[in-house]
């Protein structure tokens, strides 16, 4: 499929944040639909070949921080409805794949606009809200902005692939036909992002592809709102098919199936890998080789040098450990910082710490909210118990856990004296933050001991104000971060800004939010047309004087 040449998206814009201060006309408008979502308890069925579909095996959805609150209810499947899941969307690949590009662009284009109309922003914040425990500006900047963001520079990245063309000399048209992959795209979102739910299936999507898209458990309150902007927005019937099935369930009829075609996956790094070993031990019964794409874990620095500043080096912990309780991939979890600035940092996050408050979503005073669930709130608690025990290491914040109302974990800062500390190495995807205090004299080889403790490489960010030392940083942790941050937090990536992904345990790097991601989506054939073929075999040099 190419771009017609005279029709281009403009440029488009990042979704304005709104601040949701009191008084404001979205602040009374989402406390409102908050309100009405908590009275009512929903019932969420799958949506396949463009019908909500039952199953009777209803599943409860309760609120992370009052676990007692039954949100509502979803209908979850079996291999039955994967199966029904694949066969609409094979059926609706043809029609799909072959209408034009303007076409598919409008659906995902009327999507981002409908989703920042009052209806749509206020139903999807409060569903993430509630559903996942996350705050209000979290949310704001998350459900509703880069969820936009993503639709529509998507779409201005989509033309600017398919205006890619070779050049063609005298008497020769050469051109490159962007085709969508051959078979379906089977989209694994996870719970801590609503705007990357919507992105992985939308993604494939919008390029002519049709996706069987399993979201978490966790997240299917604002996935469902999500497939309903899609459907209101003009979405086919069969593109987007969403199943409500545990892992295995799914994993065991997709990675089974001839048609497959890739995955597009976010989540751990553990399945991540497990998946990677199950199509290749299944390479021999696809049609083509699947693309895979994965955005896994991080174990995520912040590397402080000598010439930093305090008070910004203090805020961007606070923020990048501790924002939506760590549950971020990007989160920062583990920090080097020299001996010098130690105790000023210490003391202004401590001083900070001692102002969070921590409750529900629904009062917007609270920063801290509830982890996802109670699994994780017994793997976090598990681990802070381990580092209560061992003497390496000390918690000088936080470590309380209570699960009597929701799954609440406090902001946690670790001491350790081994820069090799399980706490400075493996991922544990909440509010626990582990310091390692350096020499000042030993910046140099406490940079080699940061790029070469942890097994992931996502993202990281250096402190300094010696422009040598940011170099020196720059290229010794060269393979440890995908997303490289200088003087800022490692979390908060943007939409057109700082496409987004990591290698090494992290993924595949594929860079969501950037013309990278979608060419993964594309299978391109060149065409060569002869406007006047040759009529004889020979060619000059054969001539005899």
């Amino acid at each position: 499929m190419k771009s017609s040449g005279f029709f281009h998206v403009p440029l488009p814009k990042n979704e304005p944040v709104l601040n949701y201060a009191p008084g404001t006309p979205e602040r009374i408008k989402l406390k409102k639909a908050i309100g009405e979502l908590l009275k009512q308890q929903v019932e969420i069925p799958m949506f396949i070949n463009g019908k909500d579909v039952k199953t009777g095996r209803l599943r409860e959805i309760r609120a992370p921080h009052d676990h007692s609150h039954i949100l509502g209810y979803y209908h979850e499947g079996d291999q039955e409805f994967v199966k029904m899941a694949i066969d609409a969307a094979l059926a609706a690949r043809k029609k799909w794949a072959s209408m034009p590009w303007e076409d598919r662009a409008s659906v995902f284009l009327k999507a981002a606009d409908l989703l920042c109309e009052p209806e749509y922003w206020t139903k999807i914040n409060a569903a993430t809200m509630l559903g996942q425990s996350k705050n209000v500006f979290q949310s704001e900047i998350d459900a509703v902005c880069e969820l936009a963001d993503f639709l529509r520079f998507n779409v201005k990245y989509m033309t600017e692939i398919y205006d890619f063309q070779p050049i063609s000399p005298s008497g020769i048209w050469n051109r490159l036909d962007w085709r969508p992959l051959e078979g379906f795209i089977f989209a694994v979102t996870p719970f801590n992002f609503t705007s990357i739910a919507g992105n992985l299936p939308s993604a494939p999507a919008m390029l002519g592809n049709v996706v069987v898209w399993k979201p978490s458990k966790s997240q299917i309150l604002s996935a469902r709102v999500i497939m309903e902007l899609f459907r209101d927005a003009g979405l086919p019937a069969g593109v987007i098919n969403q199943v409500f099935v545990p892992g295995p369930v799914a994993s065991d009829i997709v990675f089974f199936h001839s048609d497959f075609a890739g995955i597009h996956y976010t989540g751990s790094t553990e399945v991540f890998q497990g998946i990677w070993k199950t199509i290749g031990d299944n390479i021999f019964r696809y049609k083509n080789y699947p693309r895979i794409v994965g955005e896994t874990g991080g174990k995520d620095f912040v590397f402080v040098h000598p010439s930093a500043h305090p008070n910004q080096v203090s805020t961007a912990l606070i923020r990048g450990a501790f924002e939506y309780q760590g549950q971020k991939c990007s989160a920062a979890s583990r920090a080097y910082i020299p001996e010098s600035l130690w105790p000023k940092i210490r003391d202004l996050m401590l001083e900070d710490l001692a102002t969070f408050k921590m409750g529900g979503p629904e009062d917007f005073s609270n920063f801290i909210n509830a982890v996802i669930d109670e699994t994780a709130f017994n793997r976090l608690s598990a681990v802070i118990e381990r580092i209560r025990k061992e003497k390496t290491a000390t918690i000088i914040a936080g470590g309380n856990c209570d699960k009597t109302v929701g799954y609440f974990i406090e902001p946690t800062i670790v001491l350790t004296s081994d820069p090799r500390y399980f706490a400075m190495q493996e991922e544990f995807f909440g509010p626990i933050l582990t310091v390692y205090v350096y020499p000042d004299n030993k910046y140099e080889e406490t940079l080699e001991i940061c790029d070469k403790t942890s097994m992931y490489g996502l993202t990281g960010s250096i402190f300094a104000t010696d422009r040598e030392a940011i170099n020196q940083a720059s290229q010794k942790l060269m393979y440890a971060a995908g997303n490289f941050y200088i003087n800022d937090k490692p979390t908060g990536a943007v939409v057109g800004q700082q496409p987004f992904g990591g290698s090494r345990g992290s993924g595949t790097n594929d860079k969501a939010g950037s013309v990278l991601n979608l060419l993964r989506w594309l299978t391109p054939r060149a065409i060569k047309e002869n406007f006047v073929p040759p009529t004889s075999y020979k060619y000059p040099f054969m001539e005899e004087k």
